[in-house]
């Protein structure tokens, strides 16, 4: 039978791994918009919007929407007066992806104290993954970090991996650079 290995314990030793394994978290960088490889999306129906008008439910949303699959939880305990906080922000800037004008993923660039842009949240739902997507919108999230004013010395993230299996090299295709790696207890 083919599910024999779901009785044999593999199950089991999986879950042992994931449970021991440590969380690699990286972070990359960029000093320079002339770094960035653009990756060009070909299907016009695929649009990054900035949302106008500051939403922090659209942010708390996304991030719930988006991070469901990759464990991100540093947020998940928070109060709506913590998202209002969070989202109405000055330094943070929200922008949609759209499929048809259907949403579809998103990202967030929140200026630094030291004259850097962070990508502090991007991704895509769960249907729009595997899409091709993913190359384009990380494009415009670094293109927009480089146009916020006054001008940046550099646009950075951070990526575990516990993210999407192609996180890492999506930013490094990008020409975004490892700069320091740090690994936590699961």
């Amino acid at each position: 039978m083919r599910f024999n290995w779901l009785r044999s314990g593999a199950v089991d030793v999986f879950l042992y791994q994931l449970a021991v394994t440590p969380i690699i978290t990286t972070y990359l960088e960029m000093h320079s918009p002339d770094q960035l490889r653009p990756k060009r999306c070909v299907d016009g129906r695929f649009q990054i919007r900035q949302k106008k008008e500051r939403d922090w439910q659209f942010n708390r949303d996304l991030y719930f929407a988006v991070g469901e699959m990759w464990s991100w939880n540093d947020k998940r305990v928070w109060t709506d007066e913590q998202w209002k906080e969070y989202g109405l922000a000055p330094e943070l800037r929200t922008f949609g992806a759209y499929y048809d004008d259907r949403l579809a993923g998103y990202y967030e660039l929140r200026r630094d104290d030291e004259g850097g842009v962070e990508i502090a949240y991007f991704g895509l739902l769960p249907e729009f993954i595997g899409r091709g997507f993913g190359g384009a919108l990380l494009t415009s999230a670094i293109k927009e970090a480089w146009r916020m004013s006054p001008s940046i010395t550099r646009v950075w993230v951070h990526t575990c991996t516990l993210d999407h299996p192609r996180a890492l090299a999506n930013y490094q295709a990008r020409g975004m650079v490892i700069y320091k790696q740090e690994a936590a207890e699961n």
